[in-house]
């Protein structure tokens, strides 16, 4: 396991959850822990926190450099949320959570940013998005056929992944998309549908996606088209003649 490099700071803003309609975090006082760009957590002082309603859990989780992680259920009324929160035991070489909760994510119903619900997971203040509009040519193939071709493409650039390719649905043959119901979500871009692509007798599921009403930090992308070549080998997206 590679040495991990913490990133352990405050931030200004004030964040809230619920469950079941009850605030269980409301803190002014919140800690943002960067583990890695994927994993982001809040801790925050255990006077923020509806400890009233939490129990002590059995198992604790051991890590060589994360060090042991104790467990904590989340009780409301009947229902008994397991794990749901933690904390760490002190360790050297990492940060100090000395007072300091975490909640699952997924545990909560809601969480808010000041007066705005953010999904998913916290976000990253060193993580950047830019959709930035292009003139490049931009073809989108399944095997031998052309699904998508356009002068007019959205680039979007964004801090670690794969330069994306959001194309106007005017430029996309959408004979060969079938919608799907998968729906995901992104915290620094909102809610995506998928559809399925059909070329040469054969369906690729869930290969494009698209943001019809992306948050309000990320308003060029909405209604655009991209194309998930990693899903399929058999995606092929040329940019200016070039295979990307």
């Amino acid at each position: 396991m590679s040495k991990k490099i913490w990133k352990y700071e405050p931030t200004d803003r004030w964040i809230r959850a619920t469950k079941n309609g009850e605030t269980i975090v409301d803190s002014k006082r919140a800690m943002l822990m960067m583990e890695h760009p994927g994993e982001q957590d809040y801790y925050f002082p255990i006077q923020d926190v509806r400890s009233d309603l939490l129990i002590l859990s059995d198992p604790v989780e051991k890590s060589g450099y994360r060090g042991q992680k104790r467990f904590w259920h989340l009780q409301l009324g009947d229902i008994l949320l397991e794990n749901a929160a933690w904390v760490y035991d002190e360790k050297e070489d990492r940060p100090d959570f000395t007072g300091m909760i975490a909640f699952s994510w997924q545990a909560l119903d809601h969480w808010y940013e000041e007066d705005e619900e953010n999904f998913h997971h916290p976000r990253n203040p060193y993580h950047r998005i830019d959709a930035i509009k292009s003139s490049r040519h931009v073809e989108v193939y399944v095997d031998s056929v052309k699904v998508a071709d356009t002068v007019e493409p959205y680039l979007l650039f964004e801090t670690g992944i794969t330069t994306r390719y959001y194309i106007p649905e005017a430029d996309v043959a959408t004979r060969f998309l079938t919608p799907s119901d998968t729906e995901t979500m992104c915290p620094y871009k909102g809610f995506a549908n998928y559809y399925n692509l059909l070329a040469e007798g054969e369906t690729i599921e869930d290969a494009v996606w698209v943001y019809p009403d992306p948050i309000p930090e990320a308003p060029k992308i909405k209604g655009l088209l991209a194309f998930w070549p990693e899903k399929n080998k058999r995606i092929k997206i040329v940019v200016d003649g070039e295979f990307v």
